[in-house]
């Protein structure tokens, strides 16, 4: 069995919404994942590593969402290639 099949579709689907959209400048992206990018907790780390607002909105202790292919992650929850990844801020009342 040949291990190409798994890089040919190696991207990630990303979502911003509510405030990440505005504060990231995009609404959506598809990005290839680098080795080692395997978990939610990864990939936050990887895309605030970009700098910027990036850095600021996706810092450590920063309130953000995130669920995978429409269910709610933590930081230990797996993400493979085709699966689609939404951040966003908590949802608050008032």
């Amino acid at each position: 069995p040949s291990t190409m099949r798994d890089s040919v579709n190696a991207t990630l689907s990303l979502v911003y919404l509510a405030r990440l959209r505005e504060a990231l400048g995009a609404t959506s992206e598809h990005i290839e994942a680098p080795p080692g990018v395997t978990t939610v907790g990864a990939l936050r780390g990887w895309l605030a590593a970009r700098g910027g607002a990036w850095a600021m909105e996706l810092a450590p202790g920063r309130a953000v969402r995130i669920a995978v292919n429409h269910d709610l992650a933590d930081a230990d929850t797996p993400v493979r290639p085709g699966d689609e990844v939404a951040l966003f801020p908590p949802v608050t009342g008032g």
